[in-house]
């Protein structure tokens, strides 16, 4: 059984993960956006529907764990029995209740709905190493492109 202990820290690494990963996507998104898409494009068309929902899922935690009216917890121990429940990778995304979009503009539900629809398709249920192995996945091959299209334009400036 997990320690109250474990449960914080894992909490808090996986709070901070999103926090960084949803900062990475968001430069990206706006700095390199052909880059991004062209990245996003190459992919297996089975992929991309994967990359954009966990992403989009990932955003929704981020949104929620900034809100402390909303704030729930996201994670779990992993349900298996015997399972390492100190490994943070192993822990499990839970499904969490529909949103009460009431105190939200009108402008801005429809946007935060979708959000929480793709974290319900690509996060619930599955691990926390699976959902950040393929965000890490894209974003490390799209960071890795802007770096490379950063040094071409400034040796090409030089």
């Amino acid at each position: 059984m997990s320690q109250p202990a474990d449960r914080a820290a894992a909490l808090t690494a996986v709070t901070e993960a999103v926090w960084w990963v949803t900062i990475i996507d968001a430069r990206l998104v706006r700095q390199y956006t052909d880059l991004y898409d062209g990245v996003l494009a190459a992919r297996v068309a089975v992929q991309r529907p994967a990359i954009e929902g966990t992403l989009a899922g990932l955003r929704f935690v981020r949104n929620m764990m900034s809100d402390q009216a909303a704030r729930v917890d996201f994670i779990g121990p992993p349900a298996c029995p015997g399972a390492d429940d100190g490994v943070v990778a192993a822990w499990m995304w839970k499904r969490v209740p529909e949103l009460a979009l009431g105190p939200l503009p009108a402008r801005v539900r429809p946007w935060e709905m979708t959000r929480y629809r793709a974290y319900t398709a690509w996060l619930a249920d599955r691990t926390v190493g699976e959902v950040f192995g393929r965000a890490a996945a894209f974003l490390d091959l799209a960071a890795s492109r802007a770096v490379s299209a950063t040094d071409t334009g400034f040796l090409a400036n030089w």
